[in-house]
């Protein structure tokens, strides 16, 4: 495959607002898209700060009962763009490993590419995008009633400030854009991944990584932690405003922890396991042939060696037998351990550490900081 080919130009960037970041200059080198990520975070939350400040209003917009509207805006939307600047130079170079190192077998390489054109029409059309946006607006004007009924995710008053209508129709539909963008993007990679699974695959049971050859998913998927971690910033913001409002004790994050984290697993795990039909075959079939190959060697091995009356021509010291003896165990042995899906314990502890790091600020409400500082500072000094 020559370069230049789309192979080579895979990518889950595009759409109209990528291409307009791009005029802007907003976007570098073609995939650092942090730049937009800041500025479609901050110019709607400078409109809310304005409005407040217009109304009187910006000690209750800064106070703890809203810092969703912040996390949301400030934090949430630049990760987004985080994860997509990150992740797209990490599937590039896996689509050119499955070709450079016959992960993809040579018969498959015409769907392998064509798989890629049509990734590469539809994340650049313009259809997806304005779907998300008329969807994001649909739900802005659609549920008024929410905003002004139940403000226990604005409590910019009742009825609602226009500070509040402001991140209502405003903040709040740019986020929800930009997450339906982003579950579009996940939705294109998922597809291909399933594509992937189902072309003709030359996987390898001796392989290092335990997968096949497959070991390079791990580093893409890694990637996903930072849209974890805006996930988790997501729920930890709005476990901070129930808890300050009263509306949730402090204990039940205990129990959400490990239903966010059993959500994102399955999100951004359970596509990789489309691969487990045929690793689980490779797998056999690795065992299997390599059962044979030991077995053949060690007829031989022994023929040469152990039988009675044998004088090999070298001598026993030195003789590279053994060491091929011993590879060939190795080999079986990686068969052994190779698993159902290209999933680590690396992976899983990344993803651990990012769902987990958001939800550390809690601990704030329930051990403040300035009262345990005071209360050592007591017990130092014996008052």
């Amino acid at each position: 495959m020559t370069e230049g080919e789309p192979i080579d130009q895979f990518s889950l960037l595009g759409g109209p607002l990528h291409r307009l970041g791009c005029r802007l200059g907003l976007v570098r080198h073609g995939t650092n898209t942090v730049l937009l990520g800041i500025v479609m975070g901050t110019l709607p939350w400078l409109v809310i700060v304005l409005v407040a400040w217009f109304e009187g209003i910006i000690p209750r917009l800064f106070s703890l009962d809203v810092i969703g509207i912040h996390v949301r805006l400030l934090v949430v939307i630049p990760l987004f763009f985080l994860c997509e600047s990150v992740l797209d130079p990490k599937i590039r170079t896996f689509a050119s490993y499955c070709v450079r190192s016959g992960v993809v077998a040579a018969g498959a390489l015409r769907e392998f590419e064509g798989e890629i054109a049509r990734v590469t029409r539809r994340k650049n059309a313009w259809l997806p995008d304005a779907a998300c946006l008329v969807m994001a607006v649909v739900m802005a004007i659609g549920a008024p009633e929410i905003s002004l009924g139940e403000t226990a995710s604005l409590h910019l008053g009742k009825p609602l400030s226009l500070a509040g209508w402001s991140y209502w129709i405003l903040g709040l539909t740019v986020f929800r854009f930009l997450l339906l963008r982003w579950t579009w993007r996940l939705a294109l990679w998922f597809h291909f991944l399933w594509r992937l699974s189902r072309l003709e695959l030359h996987l390898m049971p001796a392989h290092a990584d335990r997968t096949g050859g497959l070991g390079s998913l791990f580093a893409v998927h890694e990637e996903f932690a930072v849209l974890i971690t805006a996930i988790s910033a997501i729920m930890s913001a709005s476990f901070a405003e129930d808890i300050v409002t009263g509306g949730m004790a402090f204990d039940s994050v205990y129990i959400a922890f490990p239903l966010i984290f059993l959500a994102d697993a399955l999100l951004f795990l359970l596509p990789l396991c489309v691969f487990t039909p045929k690793l689980r075959a490779c797998k056999r079939t690795g065992l299997r042939d390599y059962m044979e190959l030991a077995a053949r060697y060690v007829t031989d091995f022994q023929r040469k060696w152990l039988v009675p009356g044998a004088a090999p021509a070298e001598p026993l010291l030195g003789t590279p037998d053994l060491q091929s003896l011993a590879d060939i165990s190795n080999a079986i042995n990686v068969v052994r351990e190779m698993r159902w899906a290209p999933i680590d314990a690396g992976l899983l502890k990344t993803y651990l550490v990012a769902a987990l790091l958001p939800l550390l600020p809690l601990l704030l409400l329930k051990y403040p900081v300035a009262s345990l500082a005071q209360q050592f500072f007591r017990r130092l000094v014996g008052l």
